[in-house]
């Protein structure tokens, strides 16, 4: 009779640090399976502990912590399937990430991680020990190798658990999302099943964490590189996998195949996460933003709404006296179109205060933009006053093109807990309206329909912080100041290859410049979604102190 083996894929979202909520979301996905006649629960890379856990892993009482709550798993699941569950190991004065297997109350092997990530977002080079080439483990029907995330994407592992008998492949991931990135992933994995023959189960997490979305898709693929099952993206799910033994090997039976939503959808739909995960797992419940009338703090106060419900979000108008009145009408326009609650609350008279309090010391000199500045630093104290006193997160609004160059007032606009659109550049950020106002899903808790006016998108971007000013006055125009930055930061372009793409020499090292010299803002703004692969803070760091430039 030809085996079969029943694997169950727990796609969830764990957070950092809560070791027995991770226990009790193991303990619900097993029992499913049991329920379900599972021969194996799995779950994903370091489960226990949350990803990306950081140097929070280093400390021995955290390590120790979350190795005593798989032994309980050990214990509470040992009449049933097999669980294999990621967590730390500290073992001979030494730290692993490792894959825990446990079945009828004993530990059935600890597979310890071999290839460490050291670039993007991840150090594990830093945090773990690299642990030594390991066999398979037979749970009674079949033998798995369980190539622990990056170990996948190498050759040598799945080859060496191949030759020494595995006969399926379970990786267990932490990968967290940039745009397009299933692609790449799949591809690699169909190169581990050509080479080991192997059937591969990709299972990955979901969730958000401080900037990373992981974004599940967890798929099954078939010796030939044939996609046998794929769960959907961002949504957890746990499913039933089937495999059964033929001639030719081990084979999956072919279950459901999600969809899988474009790059703007994806996009988007980090951005709700990250938002909605980080007040969750920090234990903010309501969201404040100053709404300008502007297309930034439109798409954010969107975005909030969609994470938390109208309901919960809190927009302010700080109007000056440069504030126009189609500003005013188009902060109201999308605090009504999303059904957000909008306050205001005019800076004219603080400011006056201000001027007056600072006159003596600015005796002599000419206004300029210390004096602009003062209006976005009063809207600052206004906001965390506001947050302070109601408990509500501040959101920032400043996107990736205006944090590249520093187009943004330290201490003013860029007070704040969490900024969603960090990592999305200003042209970007007109499409993603439009997108928006076009599109509904099911996991927005905003209303359908258009949501941020049409007026709000095409008008010229303007801080308002003098009369007339629009943001072309100190910058390039967007559609040419993002072909740059992209270029210098997504690219690490130099100068000279930038200014053969078109771009006037002057124009590109004065740009340029505002990336080196708004280092310190970037260093002290607040964490946002990640969207690509040079994202503003783990992805891209650099110094403060910087007095290098492209001498081309």
């Amino acid at each position: 009779m030809a085996g079969r083996f029943r694997l169950t894929l727990a796609q969830m979202n764990p957070t950092v640090g809560d070791l027995a909520g991770n226990a009790d979301l193991a303990r619900r996905a097993w029992a499913e399976g049991k329920a379900a006649g599972a021969d194996m629960v799995a779950l994903t890379e370091m489960f226990i502990t949350g990803y990306n856990t950081q140097d929070l892993v280093m400390k021995p009482a955290f390590a120790k912590d979350a190795m005593g709550h798989i032994e309980a798993l050990m214990t509470d699941c040992a009449d049933g399937p097999a669980l294999g569950i990621g967590g730390p190991l500290m073992q001979g004065g030494k730290l692993y990430n490792a894959y825990h297997v446990l079945k009828g109350g004993r530990l059935v092997r600890q597979v310890l991680k071999h290839h460490l990530p050291n670039e993007t977002v991840f150090d594990e080079v830093r945090l773990y020990d690299r642990g030594p080439l390991a066999g398979p483990y037979d749970l009674g029907v079949l033998r798995v190798g369980t190539p622990i995330c990056e170990d996948a994407w190498h050759e040598d592992v799945p080859e060496a658990l191949e030759e020494s008998g595995a006969e399926v492949l379970l990786v267990p991931n932490g990968s967290p999302y940039y745009r397009d990135k299933f692609d790449t992933r799949l591809n690699v994995m169909v190169s581990r099943v050509v080479e080991t023959g192997l059937p591969l189960v990709y299972l990955n997490m979901i969730g958000g964490q401080d900037d990373q979305v992981f974004d599940g898709g967890s798929f099954v693929l078939n010796p030939g590189g044939e996609i046998a099952v794929r769960l959907p993206v961002f949504d957890q799910a746990i499913v039933h996998v089937d495999f059964e033994q033929t001639d030719a090997g081990w084979r999956a039976k072919p279950g459901k195949i999600a969809s899988f939503p474009d790059a703007w959808e994806q996009d988007y739909r980090v951005m709700v996460e990250a938002t909605r995960d980080y007040f969750r797992k920090t234990g903010f419940k309501k969201a404040l933003l100053g709404l300008s009338g502007g297309v930034d703090s439109a798409i954010v106060a969107t975005i909030a709404a969609d994470a938390l419900g109208p309901e919960n979000v809190r927009g302010v108008m700080m109007p000056s006296e440069y504030t126009s009145q189609s500003s005013l009408d188009d902060a109201a326009d999308v605090a009504k179109a999303l059904g957000i609650r909008l306050d205001t609350v005019p800076i004219k008279e603080p400011r006056a205060a201000m001027t007056k309090v600072l006159g003596p010391l600015f005796e002599g000199t000419s206004p300029g933009v210390t004096e602009e500045n003062i209006q976005s630093r009063l809207r600052g104290v206004i906001l965390m006053a506001l947050s302070n006193k109601f408990g509500e997160m501040l959101l920032t609004t400043g996107n990736k093109s205006e944090v590249a160059v520093g187009y943004a007032t330290i201490y003013g606009d860029m007070a704040g807990g969490y900024n969603p659109i960090k990592d999305l550049y200003k042209m970007r950020v007109f499409e993603t309206c439009r997108w928006r106002n076009a599109n509904h899903r099911g996991w927005m808790n905003g209303p359908a329909g258009e949501v941020i006016p049409p007026g709000v998108i095409d008008k010229p971007p303007t801080a308002e912080l003098r009369d007339d000013q629009k943001d072309s006055d100190s910058l390039p125009e967007y559609a040419d100041l993002d072909v740059i930055l992209e270029a210098l930061i997504d690219d690490e372009k130099a100068v000279d290859e930038v200014v053969d793409m078109g771009f006037d020499r002057d124009v590109v090292k004065r740009v340029e410049n505002l990336i080196y010299i708004a280092e310190y803002k970037r260093f002290q703004s607040a964490p946002g979604a990640r969207l690509t692969m040079r994202s503003f803070w783990l992805d891209r760091r650099y110094p403060i102190v910087n007095r290098w430039r492209d001498p081309g």
